[in-house]
């Protein structure tokens, strides 16, 4: 095994941890954070389900079928891992893999996402997430800049 696929397994394990700790807690704690719990001015930790995908798209869609989904999309990404050379691509495969997976056990359990990162300017909320999106999200990100990445760390630079 590479040490890309194995810094991508990596990731994709602490990614899928982290979610489901934050997401058991959150749990836990439900009654105290369904009103919503301010953190400081713009910041709330709240508990929500979605049963959508990203802003809330596809709500209503079948549980199951955003699950397919989303298991069909893990087993591309981890096709790209395998063939990845580069380490930042694989770190990125991997933080996407590991929160898509932490969504696909939250819809497996609770044929919804439980979402608890409540960001707002006045009276404006941004849609709640929680950190299997930041995970994949961030992956995303680091796929976009892997090409400058990788180079600058290649060069030393």
């Amino acid at each position: 095994m590479g040490s890309g696929i194995f810094q991508g397994a990596v990731a994709a394990g602490a990614a899928l941890l982290v979610d489901q700790i934050t997401k058991a807690v959150v749990v836990a704690n439900a009654a105290v954070l369904s009103t919503g719990l301010p953190v400081f001015p713009g910041f709330n930790l709240i508990y929500l389900r979605n049963d959508g995908v990203t802003f809330g798209l596809l709500g209503g869609a079948p549980w199951w079928s955003l699950v397919i989904m989303a298991l069909a999309i893990c087993v591309w990404l981890a096709v790209l891992l395998a063939r990845t050379t580069c380490r930042v691509e694989a770190l990125a495969y991997g933080a996407i893999i590991g929160g898509a997976l932490g969504n696909v056990m939250d819809r497996t359990r609770h044929r919804a996402v439980t979402d608890f990162l409540d960001f707002y300017i006045g009276s404006t909320h941004w849609p709640a997430f929680n950190m299997a999106d930041v995970f994949v999200v961030g992956g995303v990100g680091l796929l976009l800049a892997a090409p400058w990445l990788g180079e600058k760390l290649q060069t030393g630079s």
